[in-house]
């Protein structure tokens, strides 16, 4: 199953939303919007779901590093998952950043990361583990799709450091 959020590029404009962010400076939850952080790099990385291996590896790794992310951009983890989920997720490894929820599947939808996958063989639907940058005027600065959990950050921090020079 193909979408055209799957064309997104470099220099488009980054699909709005809005979404519920739980967790950091949103507590237990509140409506964001992408708009809300126009003038300000967003970065969006979507993985497949809470306190799976990982997405753990993935979460951790943005949290040892988030002093330097988070004074470079503002930063939301994306799921398909509930909030008490994400909250079971944020308590469990200390995550001092937010992640929006995505039930209804217009965020993936909208950005081409809810796609065909393959386990052993068996067809089914779920997020590719993909990560956008969006700069402050709400263009996408920088995509990485199929990301290694374990290199998901050393990717973040240089693009992000490309970004501010």
């Amino acid at each position: 199953m193909k979408n055209d959020a799957a064309t997104l590029g470099i220099g488009d404009r980054a699909p709005a939303f809005g979404a519920v962010a739980v967790g950091g400076e949103f507590g237990s939850g509140q409506e964001v919007r992408l708009a809300d952080f126009r003038g300000a790099p967003v970065v969006l990385y979507f993985y497949p779901k809470d306190d799976t291996p990982g997405c753990t590896v993935q979460a951790c790794g943005v949290r040892d590093a988030w002093s330097e992310l988070s004074s470079r951009a503002k930063l939301f983890g994306v799921s398909v998952d509930a909030a008490a989920s994400h909250e079971k997720f944020i308590k469990k490894y200390q995550l001092p950043f937010p992640l929006l929820t995505d039930p209804d599947k217009k965020i993936v939808n909208a950005y081409g990361v809810w796609v065909e996958k393959s386990m052993y063989g068996k067809k089914y639907m779920g997020v590719e583990r993909s990560t956008f940058i969006i700069d402050g005027d709400g263009r996408i600065a920088a995509i990485f799709r199929k990301v290694k959990p374990e290199e998901h950050v050393k990717i973040l921090q240089a693009a992000l450091r490309d970004a501010a020079s």
